[in-house]
């Protein structure tokens, strides 16, 4: 971890001259470099990213998933005090949809419909006062974001999504521990079951030729 803190313009610049390889995210003003994730947890963002695409080809080809857009939240000082955080954080979701916009050298979008994360065990620590670990942070600062309607929280260690969906009277928690039970996103046209956001995984392996 960085001493120096950095506000979120620096904190981008200093992306810019990191290689593409490695994944950071700013807490608190304070760069962090994420651990690598686990084979489990690229093959489970791996999933979700094809399967929203190939519903979002179908259901509103003018968005895309995407794995690890630099996001900028929208969120002044103001909104992040009245969530309870300081002034200064980037995290970095997993898969997002975002507006489809085939474009070179873009690398940080300010519009995500859809963030979700495949949670590690970095994303287990206390960053903020009271023990609020990152993964519970970041599905916060997701959920106020303006433009995001779903957030999942995916678990990598058992089946279990934390989906949140934005309604006409606010926010709704769903929580799927059932392998057939259906994750349903209508706004992105996917629906389908559970467990198969990990196939191929520990959880679900697929089964190897005799």
């Amino acid at each position: 971890m960085m001493q120096d803190r950095l506000s979120p313009a620096a904190f981008r610049l200093f992306q810019e001259g990191r290689p593409d390889e490695e994944r950071w995210e700013l807490i608190d003003g304070t760069p962090v470099m994420m651990t690598p994730p686990l084979i489990d947890h690229n093959r489970i963002a791996s999933t979700l990213e094809r399967l929203l695409n190939d519903a979002l080809e179908r259901h509103d080809p003018d968005r895309e998933a995407v794995q690890r857009p630099g996001l900028e939240l929208g969120l002044g000082s103001a909104a992040l005090a009245a969530l309870g955080f300081g002034t200064a954080y980037r995290p970095k979701p997993d898969v997002a949809v975002i507006d489809y916009d085939p474009v070179p050298g873009r690398r940080f979008v300010d519009r995500a419909y859809l963030l979700a994360e495949v949670v590690s065990g970095t994303d287990d620590e206390p960053v903020l006062p009271g023990g609020l670990p990152w993964i519970e942070a970041k599905a916060r600062l997701y959920r106020a974001h303006a433009t995001c309607r779903a957030v999942l929280i995916i678990e990598q260690r058992r089946i279990e999504i934390a989906v949140w969906r934005r309604g006409a009277g606010g926010w709704e928690e769903q929580r799927l521990t059932d392998a057939e039970a259906v994750l349903e996103l209508p706004e992105f046209g996917l629906a389908c079951p559970a467990g198969s956001l990990y196939a191929g995984t520990h959880l679900r392996p697929r089964r190897r030729s005799a």
